[in-house]
């Protein structure tokens, strides 16, 4: 199912993402509980499959830089994006933040809990930050 924006009708993203050892990237993701796609996985880029409808290209740096003039940000100073993913319950953002970091992650920002809306962060292998939440629909007014 896709939903209608204004005239456009979006039915999938896919977030390009660099990264610098494709393997190390891989296993972390698959430790999170992340699938790849084979058929376009290869050597200098893979698939990561979040859902149905949402995507994650992880592509080596030099592969990454064919489709942009504009320089890699050091993640380790920068911040190009947050990425934020939402989930069922508050024990899920705990779960899947747990598990990135048992995978090698890092916490980016602590558990901040707003009474409709629960959030945590963490950071990939590649610096890339990651917010997980969960929110409330039945508390929002």
């Amino acid at each position: 199912m896709s939903e209608t924006v204004g005239a456009t009708k979006v039915e999938k993203i896919f977030v390009n993402l660099p990264v610098k050892d494709l393997k190390k990237s891989m296993d972390f993701f698959k430790k999170i509980g992340f699938t790849f796609n084979p058929q376009f996985t290869n050597e200098s880029a893979a698939c990561m499959v979040i859902n149905e409808h949402i995507y994650s290209m992880l592509l080596v740096e030099d592969h990454f830089k064919t489709f942009t003039n504009k320089t890699i940000i050091n993640t380790e100073k920068e911040t190009e994006a947050i990425l934020s993913l939402s989930v069922t319950s508050k024990e899920e953002v705990d779960e899947l933040v747990e598990k990135a970091l048992q995978a090698g992650g890092k916490i980016s920002s602590e558990a901040k809990d707003y009474g409709f809306m629960y959030q945590r962060g963490f950071q990939d292998t590649d610096g890339h930050l990651w917010e997980v939440l969960y929110m409330d629909m039945n508390a929002v007014n």
